[in-house]
């Protein structure tokens, strides 16, 4: 990007004029992000830059069949936004490409949508046009040979749009309603319980660490000698990962059994979960 390409974006970021715009860049040594804060600093910053605002609020898209689903986050400001008509119309265009693109961001950006302009293109405008930073979050496809996807979408916006989301692939050769029952009930389970990982093997090694550590930290808190807070961690931290490994998780709809068991029940040999996606905005 040239100077003057750099000076016409900082304007249009901070409203300031040509001379403090290309001071602030010379000070910043061409870094926008620090030239807008110099700015801002001095006082001649004139409104803030949209896109350095926090954008918690806004959908979760899902869009696809029972082989392919694709989910999206797109996030904005305001919960006033997020239920505004022309975001909605947006988004509800958005999820379609995505999943044709299986959830690849830079060629959903390039996308053209039915008004003939690009997925960027038509954010930008949006961003205008609305006056609130949006921008798109986490995105998933999946697609796996041999399963069924199924979708539970929580707090609905609108149609496919809402504020959480959840896709689970079963695999199995069977086809029953006993399996499209489990399939719907396993998703709610999935964004009720929040599970980290399907297999207690599975959970990231980094999150059972830091658990470690907390553990480790209550246990001398409350003055328990190295061999007696040995044992204890020990059980702490299976119990740690037998309630975010989502088979051995309790079953939401009877805490008594947990979700293997439910499996086991169902009496379908090859029936697998093959995959799950939880998407929550804002978490």
């Amino acid at each position: 990007m040239s100077e003057i390409e750099k000076v016409k974006k900082l304007r249009q970021a901070t409203g300031a004029g040509f001379k403090d715009c290309n001071s602030a860049l010379k000070e910043s040594s061409g870094d926008i992000d620090k030239a807008i804060e110099i700015l801002r600093v001095k006082g001649i910053s004139k409104a803030s830059k949209k896109m350095s605002r926090e954008a918690n609020e806004g959908v979760v898209a899902v869009f696809g069949d029972d082989n392919q689903t694709s989910i999206i986050e797109v996030n904005c400001e305001t919960d006033f936004v997020a239920k505004n008509d022309d975001f909605i119309n947006f988004v509800k265009e958005l999820s379609k490409i995505n999943n044709k693109c299986k959830s690849d961001l830079i060629e959903l950006n390039k996308s053209i949508m039915s008004n003939d302009k690009s997925v960027e293109d038509n954010l930008v405008s949006l961003i205008a046009k609305i006056g609130e930073k949006i921008t798109f979050g986490r995105a998933k496809t999946i697609s796996n040979n041999g399963s069924k996807n199924f979708i539970y979408l929580h707090t609905v916006v609108k149609d496919n749009l809402s504020k959480l989301a959840v896709i689970t692939s079963l695999e199995t050769k069977e086809k029953n309603d006993s399996i499209d029952l489990f399939g719907k009930q396993i998703s709610m389970h999935i964004a009720a319980t929040n599970p980290l990982a399907l297999n207690s093997n599975e959970i990231d090694k980094n999150t059972l660490d830091k658990e470690q550590e907390l553990i480790a930290q209550e246990l001398k808190n409350m003055g328990k000698n190295d061999e007696i807070a040995k044992k204890i961690s020990i059980g702490k931290l299976n119990k740690f990962k037998e309630e975010n490994s989502l088979l051995t998780q309790a079953w939401v709809m009877d805490p008594k059994q947990k979700v293997k068991d439910i499996i086991k029940n169902l009496n379908i040999p090859d029936l697998k979960i093959k995959e799950y996606y939880r998407l929550k905005i804002g978490e």
